[in-house]
């Protein structure tokens, strides 16, 4: 039985394409004489045509692979597009390195253990690129006499 038309009908009142219009194949021998809008709608009512869901792609294999990138796997040399230079620019990078650094300083001279003129003298430093990291920071001060310890 041929109910191409009635598909058609049906789809045009729910609002959806052919492919959505699910007819009960118990019933399909109803459906032949429905051959007006009102007999579709009736159909419709009685549940006899139905809307069928929408099919999505699903987002569970993309959220499980952010989540494994958040934990640092698939970063390897085989997954990089990019060049070093694009994936982390040279200004981020340095940006990276420079504000723990400024903070520690401005941290030191607010607790009195390092005074102007050495605040000065090594925040020009760390501009300069003398210093790797804070743990380097604090290593030059101490070799060079310049950081004050904390009475505890």
């Amino acid at each position: 039985m041929n109910l191409k038309n009635q598909k058609r009908m049906a789809a045009r009142l729910m609002g959806c394409g052919i492919h959505r219009v699910w007819i009960d194949p118990n019933k399909t021998e109803d459906l032949e004489d429905a051959i007006t809008r009102a007999d579709i709608r009736t159909a419709i009512a009685s549940g006899t045509i139905r809307k069928m869901q929408k099919k999505g792609v699903s987002r569970g294999r993309t959220r499980h692979a952010h989540a494994q990138r958040a934990a640092g796997r698939r970063r390897g040399h085989g997954s990089r597009k990019g060049g070093k230079r694009a994936r982390l620019p040279k200004k981020q990078a340095w940006i990276k390195v420079i504000r723990p650094i400024r903070e520690r300083l401005v941290q030191l001279k607010a607790e009195g253990r390092i005074d102007q003129t050495t605040y000065r003298r090594f925040y020009m430093q760390a501009k300069g690129g003398m210093f790797k990291n804070k743990a380097d920071l604090e290593f030059h001060m101490r070799s060079s006499g310049h950081l004050k310890e904390v009475a505890k």
